[in-house]
């Protein structure tokens, strides 16, 4: 099945407290979100590249790609208001049937088994959405009271989140709801079954100053190996 991947690269890097947005911030020497791509194009070369972006963003990605000579081909999207708008408008631009992959720009540490587990049981089962189990300790709060639960029930919910193009279409032709706070969330609304399938744990998202020190341990790791 024909294989597309919609790259949702939207932050303003607040929680940085950086002047860039977090996609642009240098990961070794280079943009954050042109490794997130080269993710994607090293697994699968045929793979339809869509990256969404602020209208803003636009000319400074162009500079960007130009400095560094990325080459690898990809259409620019324009973001909207929401994820939710953004993802819609991405999803808007596949033209064709296949598999649709929805990832985060500033998860550049995602491994090609997380790709591979996610595509080919969205090929054969409609559905993948990567998670890798929690380690840490958890408690519920309510009423001013807390309680354990069993950790074993829960799991961290990562992306890229692939589904086939039907379904992906369909899911987004609703209208936007708070609770929608990820393509499974909006796929689910519609009582789609979903599939989950083993992440990787260094497929983080950076949103914090010490995510990119991790992230550079885990590529010099990766680099190393």
């Amino acid at each position: 099945m024909k294989r597309y991947a919609i790259i949702v690269a939207g932050g303003k890097g607040e929680r940085m407290n950086a002047d860039l947005p977090k996609q642009f911030i240098s990961l070794q020497g280079t943009p954050l979100l042109m490794h997130t791509i080269t993710a994607f194009h090293a697994y699968d070369l045929a793979i339809e590249l869509i990256v969404v972006l602020p209208s803003a963003q636009t000319d400074f990605w162009n500079a960007l790609c130009s400095e560094h000579n990325f080459q690898i081909a990809h259409t620019i999207v324009k973001g909207g208001d929401t994820r939710f708008d953004s993802v819609k408008n991405g999803v808007a631009a596949v033209c064709g049937e296949g598999v649709i992959a929805v990832h985060d720009g500033v998860r550049p540490l995602v491994s090609r088994a997380t790709l591979e587990n996610c595509f080919s049981t969205a090929e054969h089962h409609g559905t993948a959405i990567p998670v890798v189990p929690l380690v840490d300790s958890l408690r519920k709060v309510e009423s001013g009271s807390s309680v354990a639960v069993d950790r074993s029930c829960y799991f961290a919910v990562q992306t890229p989140q692939v589904f086939q193009s039907a379904i992906l279409r369909s899911a987004y032709e609703q209208t936007y709801k708070s609770q929608f706070t990820d393509d499974a969330t909006v796929v689910e609304s519609l009582g789609t079954e979903l599939n989950l399938v083993e992440g990787n744990r260094e497929n983080i998202k950076i949103t914090t100053p010490p995510d990119i020190r991790i992230a550079e341990v885990f590529l010099s790791d990766t680099v190393n190996r």
